[in-house]
């Protein structure tokens, strides 16, 4: 095929869904035929593989497919040259038995099939990191002894190099223009043993595949005989290895695998466990490509929901919320977690990793189970606070690669010049917010070098003496550490003095991933784990209540948010001061790691309503309000989390820019008539709260609705501030000190 034949087909496919183009190709046969060898020298080739490598490398770059090459043996150079342009390859060893090459053997003058000469590809494809397919052949004349020698030399390679992804086991099918037209075929008895045989050999971790256009019929057969996959299945071309066995629909091996008791899903050609460690596994060039296509599983996305966009929910999740898949509900290790929670039971981190792992049925045993546990503890109500958030500097010195609010030097991609709030414009919004019905203003920003704990006191006091009703929810753990850390003093004696100056409660953020091995990627210098937690205790146990939050769907994995859930429960079985649960989905377009191809879109719709459900789950009964963000998730999406576990929508806001320098187009503002809108259309009644949960006056409330229009904030440019220059810069994740032993630590670097 000519170059621009295979991107029309590739193209075709990438208009019908496909994301994988697998090239599959005869054994260097410029050697043993003219005329492929003349075709190839009329592009401008010499080899087939020279010919592949450019094919491929177009189709990624023109389509964004993925390619999966089978080009026969390689040496490693070959195999290394064509990694830079295929997240995997392949390789059919088909048997490891010599015999079957001797004369009148099926092998028999076919030297690329000696398996020595197989082993070896396969061998170096380990030796290069390269995701690998591999199977056997079966009913060509081997024994069952050989296929299982067979399938322990594969085995043997697997366990030195690691990068086995699946097994095929392929019957023989005979055909009419073939030596072998008249052989017989397996029977289905021997493809089932042989199956059996590849799952106890390989156990849990490497894939058993065999393909349903060769055993039409007796699909669930299979399925019980241990496989876990189907291979490749297109909307668009044939087998071409097997072109009179057609593929079947996609509907029905969905049917066939759910009345097997199993979920149908789509998987990439790089399978999900090599997808999350993609630095070892594929070429730097292609992780973007990559990491554009996957969940936080490594499964592919497969709609066109991201977090802080317009588009609406996916309808199939929606339906699976509602109606669940297929009839089945809870199945095995989900259904056996969710019974233990009934039973009082608290979730494990792995019980809560493998709830975020719901697919099917079990997406919709784990949601139904978290909305009847909120059902049972917030009742029906729906609550909300109308507050005014006030995001006093977009300046700071932590370059966190998801933030794309903070603006520096090294921000001009990103939006809006960078400013300060003097603090006369920050009590006249507070005082705007307080007469339009407002109980709470949230404070936070940037981490401006020049600030210092005594600042963040200003700002309080200023407020307090002004507005001494108004609660004052303020300072993420980083800011009060940094404070803290200025002043040279500990976390209990400043959180004290912020008490004192009328800080009411804090905001749970800057906790993003409570893992610190995610977070030397996300956000090396800022607060660790640890320092988090201990600004929350010290908060806790100097009378302050606060918030939790986890922003999810950058870099981590599902074993991250069980690990954040699971030490965001101790902290509260510690001090008990957290109020609620903040799910804050990541907002990619303008993420600065995002636009270096570093990240994912953020999480997928199925994983933010997982987010809530099991948190629910996981934090009960020690955080018992969760909350969707209807500015991350906007209005739809906010409703479906409300009936996966949520009881509460935040704020009204008044005013937002973190989101929306993110990329998020949800808007700035949600008055009370749209909450208690949002609210009735799925079948709920409302009520304002406070920021701790209690009723606020009736009186004032009443000033929320119909209120005027906001004055245009005052943004100062950041010179106007006059700020002085710190003598050093606080980098807590880095210099792993307690708050008050940076009075006395000489070795840090001068800003």
């Amino acid at each position: 095929m000519t170059m621009d034949e295979v991107l029309e087909v590739a193209s075709r496919g990438t208009e019908l869904g496909c994301k994988e183009a697998l090239f599959t190709l005869g054994e260097k046969p410029e050697l043993r035929y003219p005329a492929a060898k003349e075709a190839l020298a009329t592009m401008g080739y010499g080899t087939t593989l020279e010919y592949l490598h450019d094919v491929a490398g177009s189709v990624l770059r023109e389509t964004g497919l993925l390619p999966h090459l089978n080009p026969g043996t390689m040496s490693g150079t070959e195999i290394h040259r064509l990694r830079s342009v295929s997240v995997s390859m392949g390789l059919m060893l088909e048997s490891a038995s010599e015999r079957l090459c001797g004369k009148g053997m099926p092998h028999f003058g076919s030297p690329d099939k000696v398996p020595a000469v197989r082993l070896r590809t396969i061998a170096a494809a380990g030796k290069a990191k390269v995701p690998f397919t591999t199977g056997i052949l079966i009913g060509i004349g081997e024994t069952r002894l050989e296929r299982v020698q067979s399938l322990l030399a594969i085995r043997a390679l697997h366990q030195r190099y690691g990068h086995i992804q699946e097994i095929i086991v392929q019957n023989f099918r005979a055909k009419s223009d073939t030596k072998m037209k008249d052989a017989p075929e397996p029977s289905l008895d021997d493809l089932l043993w042989t199956l059996a045989v590849a799952r106890i050999v390989f156990g849990p971790d490497v894939s058993i595949q065999a393909p349903p256009n060769l055993s039409p019929g007796v699909l669930p057969q299979l399925v019980s005989a241990g496989i876990d996959d189907w291979g490749g299945v297109s909307p668009l071309t044939p087998d071409f290895v097997n072109p009179e066995a057609p593929w079947p629909h996609l509907d029905e091996l969905a049917r066939e695998t759910a009345s097997s008791g199993k979920h149908l899903h789509e998987r990439l050609t790089i399978y999900p466990a090599y997808a999350r460690d993609l630095e070892a596994w594929v070429d730097p060039g292609l992780v973007p490509a990559v990491l554009g296509m996957i969940d936080a599983e490594g499964y592919p996305r497969v709609d066109g929901w991201a977090a802080g966009e317009r588009t609406p929910p996916p309808e199939p999740v929606l339906s699976l919320m509602r109606n669940g898949s297929g009839g089945l509900s809870g199945t095995g290790p989900v259904s056996y977690i969710l019974g233990r929670l009934r039973d009082g039971e608290e979730l494990e981190e792995a019980d809560a990793e493998t709830l975020f792992l719901a697919r099917g049925g079990d997406f919709h045993a784990v949601v139904q189970a978290a909305d009847a546990l909120r059902r049972r503890v917030n009742g029906d109500v729906v609550s909300y606070v109308v507050t005014r958030n006030i995001n006093y500097t977009n300046v700071c010195y932590f370059k966190c690669g998801f933030c794309a609010f903070s603006k520096g030097k090294l921000a001009e991609n990103l939006r809006g010049p960078a400013y300060v709030v003097p603090i006369p414009e920050i009590v006249r919004r507070a005082r705007e917010a307080w007469d339009r019905g407002g109980v709470e203003v949230c404070l936070q920003g940037g981490i401006h070098p020049g600030f210092t704990g005594d600042h963040y006191l200003k700002i309080v006091t200023a407020i307090k003496n002004e507005l001494p009703d108004l609660h004052v929810h303020a300072f993420s753990a980083l800011e009060v550490f940094q404070g803290a850390a200025t002043l040279g003093i500990s976390l209990d004696e400043y959180v004290g003095r912020l008490r004192a100056a009328g800080l009411s409660s804090l905001p749970g953020t800057a906790a993003e991933i409570l893992d610190d091995d995610v977070r030397a990627t996300l956000c090396p210098d800022k607060v660790s784990t640890d320092q988090w937690l201990s600004v929350h205790d010290a908060a806790h146990r100097g009378g302050l209540h606060s918030t939790t939050t986890i922003m999810f769907g950058s870099i981590e994995t599902t074993q991250s948010w069980a690990r954040h859930l699971v030490r965001l429960r101790e902290q509260q079985q510690r001090s008990g001061g957290f109020t609620e649960f903040v799910p804050l989905p990541f907002v990619h377009m303008e993420a600065p790691m995002y636009l270096k191809g570093a990240a994912r879109k953020g999480p997928t719709f199925r994983e933010a309503v997982l987010i809530h459900a099991v948190a629910r789950l996981a934090l009960h009964p020690h955080i018992t309000n969760i909350q969707a963000s209807w500015v991350k998730l906007g209005v739809a999406g906010a409703k479906a989390c409300l009936q996966a576990g949520a009881n509460d929508l935040g704020g009204t806001l008044m005013n937002e820019s973190i989101s929306r320098a993110a990329g998020a187009t949800h808007g700035q503002e949600m008055p009370p008539e749209g909450m208690e809108e949002m609210i009735a259309a799925i079948g709920r009644p409302s009520r304002q709260r406070t920021t701790l949960y209690g009723e606020p006056n009736p009186e004032h409330s009443k000033l929320s609705y119909d209120a005027s229009p906001l004055v245009e904030p005052d943004n100062p440019g950041v010179n106007d501030a006059a700020i002085a220059r710190p003598n050093r810069l606080i980098r807590p994740g880095v210099d792993l000190l307690a708050p008050e032993d940076y009075a006395a630590d000489k070795s840090l670097s001068t800003a």
